[in-house]
């Protein structure tokens, strides 16, 4: 069900939460889909789509591969290991972390046009499960995005640059981790609970996941439209003490 927002009232609010430097940078609904617009190719477009529909970190979704992917079914998901993750998991087997520490976590992925997409992707595209390294001659879980983060800020700068010869602009500076903001924040508009948005983002501390709700309460309080003035005149009538008393 598509989240309810109110566009312009929710870009004023932004706008006001954009005065302060340590509230995070992020993009509308509205804002993605116009910027996904101008991402020339679907294999592209879907790694944008993925850090839009799963809040991850460009490194998480960067190591994706087809075998995280659960498409089938009513609740599709996605595993997602962050790089810090991956050196606690390696350091355990090592013997130097107890067990027990989570490796992974489960994101649903609630958009089914956007799993339409991947698979369409990952059909056309020929996407295989596995690949030969080339230094070892081994087959490894071949990743679905071969590129570095550099390639992919090289992505998004050109689709911006594309929607503004096209007249369409972006109030904030558009990286991979906007994308990871934006996702958050959509999700707090849907009404997600902040620690179901925690385990979502694996965030550690709740404070980390805080941070989101500093913006959401700009617009919590903007909506309210609580009312401090009155009218003197009737101000003063509830005031003043009857002469007969």
């Amino acid at each position: 069900m598509p989240v309810a927002i109110d566009y312009p009232a929710a870009l004023s609010l932004r706008q006001m939460a954009l005065v302060q430097d340590d509230l995070p940078k992020y993009l509308l609904a509205p804002e993605v889909s116009a910027l996904l617009h101008y991402v020339p190719d679907l294999h592209r477009r879907m790694l944008l789509a993925t850090l839009w529909n799963t809040g991850a970190r460009i490194n998480e979704a960067l190591a994706l591969t087809r075998g995280d992917f659960a498409l089938s079914g009513p609740y599709p998901f996605v595993q997602l290991a962050t790089l810090k993750q991956r050196a606690e998991k390696a350091a355990r087997t090592a013997g130097r972390l107890p067990a027990g520490s989570q490796a992974h976590r489960l994101v649903p992925l609630s958009d089914s046009q956007y799993v339409n997409q991947l698979e369409v992707m990952v059909a056309t595209l020929k996407i295989p499960l596995e690949r030969r390294n080339k230094s070892t001659g081994r087959m490894e879980k071949a990743r679905i995005w071969e590129i570095t983060d550099r390639t992919v800020r090289t992505w998004i700068n050109e689709a911006v640059e594309s929607a503004a010869a096209d007249g369409v602009t972006f109030s904030v500076p558009v990286t991979p981790h906007t994308f990871r903001h934006s996702y958050a924040m959509h999700m707090l508009y849907a009404g997600i609970p902040l620690k179901v948005l925690q385990s979502l983002m694996g965030h550690k501390s709740v404070s980390s996941t805080e941070v989101y709700t500093k913006v959401f309460a700009l617009d919590v309080a903007a909506r309210h439209r609580v009312q401090f003035s009155m009218p003197g005149a009737e101000a003063v009538a509830m005031l003043k003490i009857p002469k007969n008393l």
